[in-house]
């Protein structure tokens, strides 16, 4: 999972960075540049904290999100259009996370020249929205021109794909993000090329000064949450030692990290649970879309299991803990085997048979 960090030069975005990973990249003035910073941060779960004192085993593993700070938007696409090396980062991502700035300071000018946040949302929205009709334009052109040379792909198919564009250009031209449509399972993998901005899930994360309520925003669309916090105290925080970041945790009321908020609220919007797989040599969260098979989630443990699946032994997270072992669990008929059909449900435990 990678997501990516956009809005308004001196937004916020580096420093929201910094508090999510830990980092300590420079903040500051934009250059004008485009500018990537990446880091890997371990998902914080407290039920593979629980899990590893249950089995302790030799290793214990997080799920890991991939956190991108996307410098070069700057609300001029509308006339420049998005840069092709910039195109490319933002089309990589599976979601973006946009800081608004809704603080004060007199220091800090903002590019707009007055403090809008609705206004610097509808921006970006805007600008997505436009280059995803450019691609769709392009995109329909070429289907024509498909349809009508023939003596390649069937017709039918064509005539599908055709449909779809024609149903995102109209969405698109009423200003609509296409994460607003209903898309067909099979529509998703013939558009898994593609990269549409305005498709992708969004977290809007307003940034406040201390004391600051948060602004109230008319934006109602799928796939799209809004959240509200302090960067800069949330950076503070992030860069102090455990000991002393609880301290300042309790001293601001703050009941967690931005990192631990922001991650969840992540998943629910790209979907995604996680399961688990215990024993001695290590205990592992791992991630899979939400709806995922159980031969499914035994690909992302090893292509192997997948491809030989035979069952999955489940147990619940919550049944374990309840009953305080593997054992106690199968005594109150909790252990189940279920096969290729099974849907992986957030926080099960697997075991994977299979044969190759």
């Amino acid at each position: 999972m990678r997501l990516g960090i956009i809005g308004l030069p001196q937004s916020g975005k580096t420093t929201l960075f910094n508090a999510l990973t830990r980092g300590s990249q420079p903040i500051g003035m934009s250059s004008g540049r485009i500018e990537v910073h990446t880091a890997v941060v371990e998902v914080p779960d407290p039920r593979v904290d629980k899990l590893s004192a249950m089995f302790m085993p030799k290793k214990t593993t997080y799920a890991k999100v991939t956190y991108s700070d996307i410098a070069g938007l700057d609300g001029s696409a509308g006339k420049n259009g998005i840069s092709g090396v910039l195109l490319n980062q933002l089309t990589q991502v599976d979601g973006f996370i946009h800081v608004v700035r809704c603080f004060e300071d007199e220091n800090i000018i903002h590019p707009m020249m007055t403090i809008d946040p609705a206004r610097v949302v509808q921006v970006m929205e805007s600008e997505f929205v436009m280059k995803d009709m450019i691609a769709v334009e392009r995109r329909l052109e070429r289907l024509a021109e498909e349809h009508k040379k023939g003596g390649g792909r069937d017709r039918g198919v064509i005539e599908r794909e055709i449909a779809l564009f024609e149903r995102f250009q109209v969405a698109l031209s009423k200003e609509t993000p296409l994460r607003d449509l209903e898309i067909a399972p099979d529509e998703e993998k013939t558009l898994a090329g593609f990269g549409f901005l305005s498709l992708k899930p969004v977290l809007i994360v307003l940034n406040l000064s201390e004391g600051q309520p948060a602004p109230e925003i008319p934006y109602q669309h799928q796939r799209s949450t809004f959240a509200a916090l302090q960067a800069k105290l949330e950076m503070e925080i992030a860069q102090l030692p455990p000991d002393e970041a609880q301290l300042f945790l309790e001293e601001y009321g703050i009941e967690e990290p931005s990192l631990n908020r922001m991650i969840r609220l992540s998943y629910e919007l790209l979907g995604l649970i996680s399961f688990f797989t215990v024993g001695q040599d290590e205990d592992r969260a791992w991630t899979v879309s939400r709806g995922a098979s159980a031969p499914e989630a035994a690909g992302e443990v090893h292509t192997d299991l997948q491809k030989g699946f035979i069952r999955a032994e489940v147990v619940p997270y919550d049944d374990l803990m309840e009953f305080g072992s593997m054992n106690e669990v199968k005594a109150h008929g909790k252990f189940r085997v279920e096969g290729k059909e099974y849907i992986v449900k957030d926080g099960d435990i697997l075991n994977i048979r299979f044969n190759i």
